[in-house]
């Protein structure tokens, strides 16, 4: 009998045991629910105002404030007039306001080809892709008029658009946008170079190149041509 009775005691602490851990865990879960509850509607309901709403609070009925005066974002300092506007004293410069290099040049003209070449062709003629879908067609870069504009001018026109072409300011930064006016130089000087504009030491190779006789292929891409226009 008193073993069935401790029996029956162990039980009724056991059950009341296990009672009392459960209410402890749904407590905790009610006060953890609670928390998160409150976190998520103070996340949700916030004294703020969306861009551009209106307000009664500061005089000029704007929410958003403009900044203070001379205000100037990180790494948008740009003292070098030069650099960043192509011009020096306010006046379009004829000058570059870095040494230009071969990988500058390089790197031109890899940029004149994503860029440029839809409008202005590879060779700068102004006769691009576009241009031949019936885009308006822009001037040759080889014209008396774009051979004496000054370097500064291409740098212009590539930051602030001219005519039907638009600002490539966010697309080219501003260094690549000197690279491409120094390789547009180069596509000037190809066209329009004189034996005179060749170093002493390479004009003997180019007087013997055109005086060589023309190549086998050469000669027969020749006869070729002229029996087509026949």
């Amino acid at each position: 009998m008193e073993c069935t009775k401790l029996r029956s005691e162990l039980g009724l602490r056991t059950a009341a045991s296990r009672s009392a851990a459960r209410a402890r865990a749904l407590a905790c879960l009610a006060a953890g629910a609670l928390l998160l509850a409150g976190c998520r509607l103070d996340m949700h309901v916030q004294p703020k105002y969306l861009p551009y709403e209106k307000t009664d609070f500061f005089a000029d009925g704007r929410s958003e404030r403009q900044p203070v005066p001379g205000t100037v974002a990180r790494g948008q300092l740009r003292l070098d007039e030069l650099m960043y506007t192509g011009r020096e004293n306010g006046v379009v410069a004829d000058k570059f306001p870095f040494p230009i290099t071969k990988a500058d040049l390089d790197r031109g003209r890899e940029r004149y080809n994503v860029y440029c070449t839809p409008c202005h062709d590879y060779s700068g003629t102004g006769n691009g892709m576009i241009v031949q879908r019936g885009f308006p067609q822009p001037p040759s870069y080889h014209i008396q008029r774009l051979r004496d504009a000054p370097a500064g001018h291409f740098f212009e026109v590539m930051t602030n658009g001219f005519g039907a072409m638009y600002s490539y300011a966010a697309r080219v930064e501003p260094a690549d946008r000197w690279r491409i006016a120094a390789y547009i130089r180069v596509l000037q000087l190809a066209r329009n170079a004189k034996i005179e504009d060749v170093p002493p030491s390479e004009r003997a190779n180019l007087t013997h190149a055109a005086s060589a006789p023309p190549s086998e292929g050469a000669r027969m891409k020749s006869t070729e041509s002229t029996g087509q226009a026949r």
